[in-house]
């Protein structure tokens, strides 16, 4: 009987709550009228809209800069050049400096090293990709890491440049934390 009693008393509370706002936002609305009968717009008319003349583009026999082949690297003929289709591996994403060699694995008797990258831990052999300058691993000791990079000179050719990435030891409060 006391949850009837309940269900009846709740709706009838909730709309006497209702009723006793209804006097506030009369009084409010004539506030409001009262306050904004004196004013007046101060709106500009809006300007005329102009006619727009169409213009012939007169740059038909010139490279369009907007063309895709711009942003390419130019397949040029010499020796070092990058493949672009070939597909870009994850750790090609980082530069080279901040790429860390924290230690080596050896496989059936083949070397992995295994990188750090953003806290994450990668695995790479011979052959692999790292860097942004199409950097491919050579060679993998117990200390570093050797790699044939290719980069642009100013006049668009391609060189190749040998780098290295160094074994990072780990600090003795490092290694406890």
């Amino acid at each position: 009987m006391t949850t009837m009693r309940l269900t009846l008393l709740l709706p009838l509370a909730a709309a006497l709550l209702v009723s006793g706002c209804g006097d506030q936002e009369d009084d409010l609305r004539a506030w409001m009228a009262e306050a904004s009968k004196d004013l007046k717009p101060n709106l500009k008319p809006l300007p005329p809209i102009q006619q727009v003349v169409p213009v012939s583009y007169q740059g038909s026999g010139m490279s369009d800069p907007f063309k895709a082949a711009k942003l390419e690297p130019d397949k040029k003929s010499g020796m070092f050049v990058p493949d672009a289709n070939r597909r870009r591996e994850p750790l090609e994403a980082y530069p080279l400096e901040s790429l860390k060699m924290v230690g080596v694995i050896i496989k059936q008797g083949q070397s992995h090293a295994i990188i750090a990258a953003d806290k994450t831990l990668h695995q790479v052999r011979v052959g692999n990709y790292l860097g942004q300058n199409y950097g491919q691993i050579t060679a993998i000791s117990e200390t570093e890491i050797a790699l044939k990079e290719l980069v642009e000179d100013q006049s668009g050719e391609w060189a190749e440049r040998v780098s290295t990435l160094q074994l990072q030891e780990q600090a003795p409060q490092e290694a406890k934390k």
